[in-house]
């Protein structure tokens, strides 16, 4: 007896896109179970490949604008463009990605949002009405600074002269809007966790490390966003450092509310309306998921771990592929099966050398153990 597989994984990053992830576990589980029906359904959280899974849900094609990435250099970013409903879709990580820099060249002090600033333009000029921005992978901790600034927004001191790094934010006394705060009717924000902006939770003690901070910068990193959000709450009435989501990227989530009036929404749950996620499950009889690591992170909000939610709910076997599967009990008791390349199908640097080459190895392995109606029940 055939099964209706769903297959809706996100991407392995550094490795993989959600759609070669998808279509490298079809390739494999069909060589193993050949009269399976298999769905494709390349999914995100609001990170790398978010721009790419919505915008093939809704059939936007793909701009380039002229920009600048993180660190400041000449860059041609795309971003998503659907014309019937004025809809656009940014991807923080192909304008401002930590992906898109060498790794260790550049210090987060010396890095901000405005090429972001220059694509939402961008999209402004063109039409847009709508937009949707994906906010994981992001090279910056700068709380929208270097986008506000890029939108017309000036950042004074005390006698005047205007802050031009974020990291002058400590000596910030007034803030002047330009004369356009809005340029979307709908400004919607995709985040794939909920830190606030400040404190130990916030996004420079939490995120920072990831792209370079140390322990050390941490006293001017929390001095400038401190003195930020007090101006803004002081002058404009803008208090959005406790809202969940605001820490997202390295404070891009708090910039894009307060600056922009934007609006928070889980990454998941944009991607799921977008794709149709829960139509599909209504006819399926087994999903495949899977992400570059299954570890615990993995349950606290992320894509995969979501899925899997609403699969126990619905009383549907999931199973749960990664390039490195963490054997902790949460992931367990998520999934009704869960594999990883790593450790134990193939060595680290096999996974990496030949991600898809293995992955597609693997999902024929995991086939083989299913019995119809499932195994993994």
């Amino acid at each position: 007896m055939s099964l209706r597989v769903l297959i809706a994984p996100d991407k392995f990053k550094g490795s993989l896109t959600a759609q070669q992830v998808a279509t490298a576990l079809a390739k494999g589980w069909q060589q193993s179970r050949h009269h399976d029906i298999l769905t494709l359904l390349p999914m995100s959280d609001g990170g790398d490949g978010f721009g790419e899974v919505i915008g093939q849900a809704i059939g936007a094609k793909t701009k380039q604008v002229k920009t600048r990435d993180a660190a400041h250099r000449p860059h041609q970013a795309p971003w998503q463009w659907e014309p019937k409903s004025k809809t656009a879709i940014v991807e923080s990580a192909k304008v401002i990605g930590l992906g898109m820099l060498p790794k260790g060249k550049f210090h987060p002090f010396q890095m901000d949002s405005r090429g972001l600033g220059d694509v939402l333009a961008a999209a402004a000029k063109q039409g847009a009405t709508k937009c949707i921005v994906g906010l994981g992978g992001s090279a910056t901790n700068d709380a929208g600074f270097g986008m506000a600034q890029a939108l017309g927004w000036k950042f004074l001191r005390p006698d005047g002269s205007s802050i031009s790094d974020w990291t002058g934010l400590d000596q910030l006394a007034k803030i002047i809007p330009p004369k356009k705060r809005r340029l979307f009717r709908q400004l919607t924000v995709a985040v794939d966790v909920q830190n606030p902006l400040l404190g130990p939770k916030g996004c420079s003690r939490i995120y920072g490390p990831q792209k370079g901070l140390r322990p050390e910068d941490f006293p001017l990193a929390d001095a400038c966003m401190k003195q930020l959000v007090k101006v803004l709450k002081r002058d404009h009435a803008l208090d959005f450092a406790k809202t969940p989501g605001a820490g997202a990227a390295g404070g891009l989530g708090y910039g894009l509310l307060a600056f922009l009036g934007a609006k928070p929404e889980s990454g998941f749950e944009i991607v799921a309306k977008h794709c149709q996620l829960r139509k599909h499950l209504a006819k399926t009889d087994l999903i495949i998921t899977g992400e570059g690591a299954l570890d615990q992170s993995s349950t606290m909000g992320k894509g995969v771990g979501e899925i899997a939610r609403l699969c126990k709910q619905k009383k549907l076997p999931c199973i749960g592929f990664a390039g490195y599967l963490d054997d902790v009990p949460s992931i367990h008791r998520l999934f009704d099966m869960a594999r990883g390349l790593t450790p134990g199908f193939v060595t680290t640097k096999q996974a990496f050398a030949q991600p898809e080459k293995h992955l597609t190895r693997l999902a024929q392995a995991v086939a083989q153990e299913i019995s119809s109606p499932c195994a993994c029940c």
